[in-house]
Order: structure tokens, then C-alpha cells, then sequence
């Protein structure tokens, strides 16, 4: 059962708690196979202290066969029922599984519960057990767990579960950080060359213009315009 209860979680969901019925329910559900037990002992016990022999001997003895058979059988089918049914808490969810051939599962989100009430009698608190009726936000309303074992510890661990949920359902998540580092700025185009030779005034003025309108738009500086301007005009 713990291999089946395992495959009913999702990804990244963790068992949290797992618990039985207390061991009074198997006594209740295998009281037929008890008595069938006893019943094959006191025949036995009856046909050998009486000393019957004959035909009533014989239908006694196919008697006990009869209800020793059913009573193992039975008996060892109620352990099973009684294993096979179980109540989860996860991280995520309240799950109740049961079933031996047959397996029924339903479970309730722990966002949907909206209390649980816990029910303890005398007799209860003496053998740990109890009753937790789970009231959730589902069509079917109340989940009834009946004579859970450690029914208060069971109780516990919902609650906490359901707020370690809540708190990381409500957690606020941060943008990544930008870790890329900022592209490096595109080079300054480098200023034109002067001529390598002028040799008119007329030339020297329109070099000089057109220095000056590249400095004006920002693509040289005045030093280098003022550096240029000494050459073209050493160059006369």
C-alpha cells in the first residue's frame, strides 16, 4: 500500500504524515472470523472431551474444517483491508486510500480545508484514538475520519501543513537579476583627415568649414578642431 499511496503524488509532493484506523476497527471487521475460530476450537474441544466418534463425529469435524478455513481466510483478508486503508497528509493534499484489489482514493486540497474537528472520548484518550471530521471548501463538504489513530497529532500536522502552504502560495517572488553586463558604447567616429597638401587660401577655408561643422554636430572635439586647424593652416 505504501508503493500505491506513493504513486498518487505529484511532482515536487512529499508525505508529511501517514496514519492507520486504530486497531479496534480490525477487531470490528474481522469479529465474524473471530467467532468462526472459536466456534472450530470449541468443537474441537467438545468432540475429544465427550469422546464422540461415529457419524456425529464426522459432521463435527467437517463443521470445524469449515469454520477454521473461513475464519483464517477471512481473517487474514480483514488485515489486509485494514492495511490497505490509510489517511496522508502531504505538503499538498489530504489523502485517504483503501482498497485491496479494487483501489478507491480521494483527497482534498489543504487550501480548500476549512477547519477540523477533533472528537476524543474518555475511552478514546485511554487507547489513542479519535474522530477528525475535516470540513473543506469541496462538494462533499466533511471528510470523516473515524477512530484515527493519534487523531491529535494527525490534526496537528494538517494544520501546520496547511500553513507552510499558504505562506509559500502567498510568497512574493523576485524578478531574476540581470546579470548581463551593459553592451561597451560604439566607438566616436574618427574625424576626417586633412588633405595631405593644400596649397590655396581657398582650400584651407572650405577644410576649416567643414571642421567646424563636425564639431558642431558633436563628432570632434574643440580641442582636436583647434589642433586641426594649426595643421591646415601650417600646411599654407
Amino acid at each position: 500500500m505504501a508503493n500505491y499511496a506513493e504513486s498518487l503524488l505529484a511532482s515536487g509532493e512529499r508525505v508529511v504524515r501517514r496514519e492507520h484506523q486504530h486497531w479496534f476497527i480490525l477487531v470490528a471487521n474481522t469479529r465474524y472470523a473471530i467467532l468462526a475460530l472459536i466456534g472450530a476450537a470449541l468443537l474441537t474441544f467438545v468432540s475429544v472431551w465427550f469422546g464422540i466418534d461415529g457419524v456425529l463425529w464426522q459432521a463435527l469435524g467437517v463443521l470445524t474444517l469449515v469454520l477454521f478455513v473461513y475464519g483464517i481466510a477471512a481473517f487474514l483478508w480483514g488485515i489486509l483491508r485494514y492495511r490497505n486503508e490509510e489517511y496522508l497528509i502531504t505538503n499538498r493534499r489530504l489523502i485517504h486510500a483503501e482498497g485491496v484489489v479494487n483501489k478507491k482514493t480521494t483527497d482534498s486540497s489543504l487550501e480548500k480545508i476549512n477547519d477540523a474537528v477533533l472528537t476524543e472520548s474518555m475511552f478514546g484518550r485511554m487507547f489513542g484514538f479519535g474522530d477528525l471530521d475535516v470540513l473543506t471548501a469541496s462538494e462533499e463538504g466533511i471528510e470523516r475520519l473515524r477512530m484515527l489513530r493519534d487523531a491529535k497529532d494527525f490534526k496537528k500536522a494538517m494544520i501546520e501543513a496547511k500553513h507552510e502552504l499558504e505562506i509559500e502560495v502567498g510568497r512574493p517572488t523576485m524578478p531574476p537579476i540581470r546579470t548581463e553586463p551593459a553592451p561597451a558604447p560604439a566607438p566616436a567616429p574618427a574625424p576626417p583627415s586633412a588633405p595631405a597638401r593644400i596649397d590655396t587660401s581657398e582650400e584651407v577655408a572650405d577644410a576649416l568649414g567643414r571642421l567646424g561643422q563636425l564639431r558642431d554636430q558633436g563628432l570632434i572635439t574643440p580641442e582636436e578642431f583647434e589642433a586641426k586647424k594649426a595643421e591646415l593652416l601650417g600646411r599654407i
